[in-house]
């Protein structure tokens, strides 16, 4: 049974959850009992929800919506009902290197509903798709995104859960929205809230810290002092793009980043890759981050015996390092989250804390560094 928690304080106030599943086919607790499957028939009722949205955001007055802490598929594991489909469902709609999916994306309604049908068939790909009400516009974005002039649109969310779950939100209650799809067979109930509002109980531990100019100037400091070599840019959630930060390449590096992408700084990797391979858990799940003789740097999280098994190719690495994966136990030198062009902070990803001075390779504090980068 899904969970049907408050509303969160400025929420839209009008929340329904629109299922195939007739009510009537419920238990005392709320469980569905009925004969329906729990994936997307990919025919007329999936086309059902599609349209559904539709009219409540065109009864809505949203043309518009922004793309919400995005999630690539997990490379290692698949936890939809139905097989994963590469890119995560987002080929066509996005191009191979995802530009334009990334927080704060606006895209029009036509793109949301792709996104919703990639993820009522488990493709792999997630993400919450709402209005923001108070975004800064920003620069244009390329493929599908929206690039047309700021205008404010009304409160409205779209939150796709598992087993064909989906929780729309709005300012107004939507009447002829919902006559229609009572009309197209599905089954529109009121609820008091989402439960997958990212602040009902979804939020993330750590801080949130906002790459500003203090962030930068701690940067530079670091990396003057050989304290600091590598950036990680997770531009989605489950992704990074790792950019090596000597020879001065700090600058050329902050102007492509992705909007609103997390930012961790970690010290060099080890050149001594067969000590990196030989010190890897025996359990759990690891990343392991690589740098090719090319230059290239990447990563990948997997089980440990899965790496082992690959030592030959691994160990062809120019240098490596394993870090884990695990709140808590991941701990760069400091993290932060880049804020919009006009220097809000509007994502709501959580940085990864920092180890306490003195107990971790930290430069939180760290006076040298800050120093340095002056």
């Amino acid at each position: 049974m899904n969970p049907l928690p408050r509303r969160p304080r400025g929420a839209p106030p009008h929340v329904y959850r629109i299922t195939k599943y007739d009510p009537a086919d419920r238990d005392e607790r709320g469980v569905y009992t009925g004969s329906e499957e729990a994936v997307s028939d990919h025919g007329p009722v999936e086309a059902a929800y599609l349209e559904a949205i539709a009219a409540f955001a065109e009864e809505s007055g949203v043309r518009h919506l922004s793309i919400r802490e995005p999630q690539a598929p997990l490379g290692f594991t698949h936890f939809g009902l139905e097989p994963a489909v590469e890119g995560g469902g987002l080929a066509g709609i996005f191009p191979p290197d995802l530009t334009g999916f990334h927080d704060g994306a606006r895209v029009p309604v036509a793109v949301g509903l792709e996104l919703v049908r990639a993820m009522l068939r488990d493709s792999g790909a997630w993400c919450r798709l709402e209005t923001e009400p108070d975004a800064f516009t920003g620069p244009a974005f390329t493929g599908p995104a929206f690039t047309g002039p700021a205008f404010t649109e009304p409160a409205f969310a779209v939150h796709v859960g598992w087993d064909q779950y989906v929780y729309l939100s709005s300012e107004g209650p939507c009447p002829a929205a919902v006559a229609r799809t009572r009309e197209l067979g599905l089954h529109p109930e009121p609820l008091d809230a989402s439960p997958y509002e990212a602040e009902a109980g979804f939020g993330e531990p750590g801080e949130q810290c906002p790459a500003d100019d203090d962030f930068w100037a701690r940067l530079r400091g670091c990396v003057a002092a050989g304290r600091a070599a590598l950036l990680e840019e997770m531009y989605i959630d489950n992704a990074s793009r790792w950019h090596r930060l000597d020879g001065g390449a700090i600058e050329a590096v902050r102007a492509r980043l992705t909007p609103r992408a997390k930012l961790a700084v970690w010290p060099d990797l080890s050149t001594d890759v067969a000590a990196v391979l030989a010190a890897l858990p025996e359990d759990g799940l690891v990343e392991f981050v690589r740098e090719d003789h090319d230059g290239r740097i990447t990563s990948e999280v997997d089980d440990p015996q899965e790496f082992r098994a690959r030592t030959a190719e691994l160990s062809g690495a120019r240098a490596a390092a394993v870090l884990s994966v695990y709140t808590g136990e991941r701990s760069p030198l400091f993290a932060a989250v880049l804020p919009d062009t006009d220097g809000v902070l509007r994502a709501r990803w959580r940085t990864e804390p920092a180890p306490p001075t003195g107990t971790g390779p930290s430069c939180a504090s760290c006076a040298s560094c800050a120093g340095a980068g002056s």
